[in-house]
């Protein structure tokens, strides 16, 4: 397993478990009330709260990720807790199951052994070879023991359309912005990744600033809520 830098080899903002926690508490407060939500399709709720939850579920897996890079939290237990909550949250991810997975994207960016590339470049058969890497039966197996328990006393519709259907949505969020964009043709710069165009409220609202790729590969230990200034240095 790859080790994170110690918190006394630099200076982790107090404010990650903050907005972490923010995070998994929204996409809480967010959920109940959809699956309360009385159904309608001619209800444009149904529809902000599809996006609205999408762009939670995104947060979690963010949170998480940060986590893996120990900016969540200097205290090293409540850094990981935290990041283990995000990602159980994420549709049952494993956080120990992420975490070596994603430090080897970082030392092997673009190369055969990145579990996060696939060399064809094509979008459907890298992103079913993304989400194969990162999905297990056991996912499954907890989500749909899930499902039917809770369908005993909420809607089923609603269960699909804001539990199920937005995690679903955010895995395309996280595989486009995240990974396909950046990581895609070819980059001869030292991280193999690209950067989309300064455009700080676009790069939040797309994936939490992940589209500032090769700023987060060149400066890991910048939170996602930070990355914004580590591209602002890196265009002046």
């Amino acid at each position: 397993m790859n080790s994170i830098p110690s918190s006394s080899s630099r200076i982790i903002d107090p404010k990650g478990m903050i907005i972490g926690w923010s995070i998994i508490v929204l996409w809480w407060v967010s959920l109940i009330f959809l699956l309360n939500l009385e159904f309608s399709w001619s209800n444009p709720l149904v529809y902000l709260g599809i996006l609205i939850q999408t762009h939670l579920y995104t947060g979690l897996f963010i949170t998480a990720h940060d986590a893996m890079h120990g900016v969540v939290s200097s205290h090293k237990k409540a850094n990981h807790i935290t990041g283990w909550i995000a990602a159980i949250l994420f549709s049952y991810n494993f956080y120990w199951r992420l975490f070596p997975k994603h430090h080897e994207h970082h030392r092997h960016v673009a190369t055969e052994n990145d579990p996060d590339y696939h060399p064809s470049g094509r979008f459907l058969i890298w992103y079913l070879s993304f989400i194969r890497q990162y999905l297990n039966i056991w996912q499954f197996l907890l989500m749909a023991v899930t499902f039917n328990i809770l369908k005993l006393w909420l809607p089923t519709e609603n269960l699909i359309v804001f539990w199920m259907l937005p995690a679903v949505l955010s895995t395309l969020q996280l595989f486009y912005f995240g990974t396909y964009l950046p990581h895609r043709g070819e980059s001869e710069n030292a991280h193999h990744s690209t950067s989309q165009p300064k455009n700080h409220f676009w790069a939040f609202l797309s994936c939490y600033f992940f589209g500032y790729h090769y700023e987060h590969h060149d400066s890991p230990g910048t939170p996602w809520w930070r990355l914004w200034r580590v591209k602002e240095k890196q265009t002046v």
